[in-house]
């Protein structure tokens, strides 16, 4: 590899907050960070699994993690997380804005019609997802402004692009909701009015929309999904951890205000 394009992907030294951290996209996400010389701090809500993780980190790849148990639905939970980061490194180089409410889709065997989707879990949604990542995105850009620069990166979904395609679920028992849809494509245009908002600031704002993930799902459902897209596979952990290290790097340079779709091809058709 070229000195230019190692430069580009290198994250030495860089402070990246990572909510969501310990789920298993996240322990990913943190892994390949890492690799790349960042000190990735997991957010998430039990201690002993954000221990867990970051201890690994710090074993496989010589850096300095740090794993905070916070309920990014609390103000003054995110606030005193954010000031831990900045009292431990000195500084907070990228947000990601990974963690998600669980996606719970079916209740005692029955999946959940929109008409009858509870209150509750919609609110959870809006929690999490929205709220989380608001709160995050406030207290992670205040020190960003202050420190002359940074990085956001909001995790959405194809299904906050496109609307979730319900001949591909038949009878698997899979399927995806309202709240998930909707909150995801909040976040999209969440990205674009931070992106607007600290435009001068060198803070770059983006979000990367992923396709499923195979998780070993099988049967009618993969079938289907998989003919559904162009490259005629489901994501693995890989494909989206790439994108994500472009969206966080330099080689972004000159990329914010944009939402990358990564989805096989599943909404060019």
């Amino acid at each position: 590899m070229s000195k230019r394009v190692e430069k580009w992907f290198d994250m030495a030294g860089r402070v990246v907050v990572l909510t969501g951290g310990t789920g298993r996209l996240g322990r990913h996400y943190a892994d390949v960070l890492s690799e790349v010389g960042a000190n990735v701090v997991l957010f998430d809500v039990a201690q002993d699994a954000c221990d867990e993780v970051a201890a690994g980190l710090a074993d496989r790849h010589g850096t300095k993690p740090l794993g905070l148990a916070v309920d990014i639905r609390k103000k003054p939970d995110v606030v005193a997380a954010v000031e831990r980061v900045v009292g431990e490194y000195g500084r907070l180089d990228v947000l990601i804005n990974n963690a998600a409410a669980e996606q719970l889709t079916v209740i005692d065997g029955k999946v959940l019609d929109f008409e009858d989707f509870p209150l509750e879990l919609w609110q959870a949604n809006l929690d999490v997802n929205l709220t989380g990542a608001f709160l995050c995105a406030q207290a992670a850009g205040k020190r960003m402004v202050a420190q002359g620069g940074g990085v956001v990166l909001n995790i959405g979904s194809i299904y906050g692009v496109v609307a979730a395609d319900q001949r591909i679920y038949g009878e698997s028992g899979i399927n995806s909701s309202v709240a998930y849809a909707t909150t995801k494509s909040g976040l999209i245009n969440f990205t674009r009015y931070l992106a607007s908002y600290w435009q001068g600031k060198n803070i770059r704002v983006n979000c990367l929309s992923p396709g499923g993930v195979f998780n070993d799902q099988a049967g009618e459902f993969l079938e289907n999904y998989t003919y559904r897209t162009m490259l005629k596979r489901m994501a693995a952990p890989d494909d989206l951890a790439s994108a994500l290290l472009y969206l966080v790097s330099d080689a972004s340079g000159w990329v914010t205000g944009t939402n990358m779709i990564v989805d096989g091809g599943w909404s060019a058709w």
